[in-house]
């Protein structure tokens, strides 16, 4: 199973908007308004709810339970999704998000390989993807901290939202501790191949003689292309899962997302 169990919580787009799509935009001003009061808040978007055919029967759903629901998917899809991307090869062995030498190293990368040194670089590369795969084990705690201070206004918000919505809503929520967590991790993993010392001996000597200079500061190169590799893979997940329902695992999900 791929990333996008992390927006299993996309799946009832087409069920809500079955009905509301005539209501859309009043609900929108609903998420909106600023009451400073979460019990009003909470009632408004339970009227909603009622106006789209959602709620005010029995057996029918409030806006705290379809935001509940939300929080459920998300968080086991954020902890199925990161132990995909922290097992062996979960960055190397993927061609979207494998992280590769930077731009402004290619023509070191492509003079280096002419002289046959591709076994070096190839080296290179992969410890740079075993430092990100060591890194993204420390993912699923703040993506779940995240999730767990989700408001209802978030939640639809996101069912409101476009294709990669809750893949923004993380982004914005979780870059600066993912970085935090990450950075440390990647340091210490590059380490252990001396990697940080011979990038910052070749290209410290090669930004002497090059007006194209590279970063000699390959942790925050490797911590920059691990959460793009995340992000990516979260958004494009995301837009499929959008199209695509997946199974419902719980009763909570069975209620909310209407499988029943």
């Amino acid at each position: 199973m791929k990333l996008h169990s992390i927006v299993l919580m996309l799946v009832p787009v087409a069920f809500l908007f079955s009905s509301a799509t005539l209501h859309s935009q009043s609900l929108k001003g609903l998420i909106k308004k600023k009451t400073g009061d979460s019990a009003t808040t909470s009632s408004k978007l339970n009227q909603a709810m009622q106006s789209l055919g959602l709620g005010g029967n029995k057996g029918s759903l409030t806006a705290t339970e379809v935001a509940n629901g939300l929080k459920e998917a998300l968080e086991k899809g954020a902890i199925k999704g990161t132990e995909r991307l922290c097992a062996m090869d979960g960055f190397l062995a993927n061609a979207a998000v494998k992280i590769l030498m930077p731009p402004e190293a290619r023509k070191v990368e492509e003079t280096l390989r002419k002289f046959g040194l591709g076994s070096q670089v190839d080296q290179a590369i992969t410890s740079m993807n075993r430092a990100a795969e060591d890194a993204a084990k420390s993912a699923a705690p703040i993506f779940v901290n995240a999730i767990k201070s989700m408001t209802i206004e978030d939640a639809f918000g996101i069912l409101l939202g476009g294709d990669t919505a809750a893949t923004a809503f993380l982004r914005r929520q979780t870059t600066t501790p993912l970085t935090e967590a990450f950075r440390p991790v990647i340091e210490t993993s590059l380490g252990k191949v001396d990697a940080t010392k011979y990038w910052n001996t070749v290209f410290s000597t090669y930004n002497r003689f090059s007006q194209e200079k590279v970063n000699t500061d390959l942790p925050a190169w490797v911590t920059e292309r691990a959460l793009s590799g995340i992000f990516l893979q979260l958004a494009q997940e995301e837009a499929e899962i959008r199209k695509n329902p997946a199974a419902r695992t719980s009763e909570l999900l069975k209620k909310v997302f209407g499988s029943k």
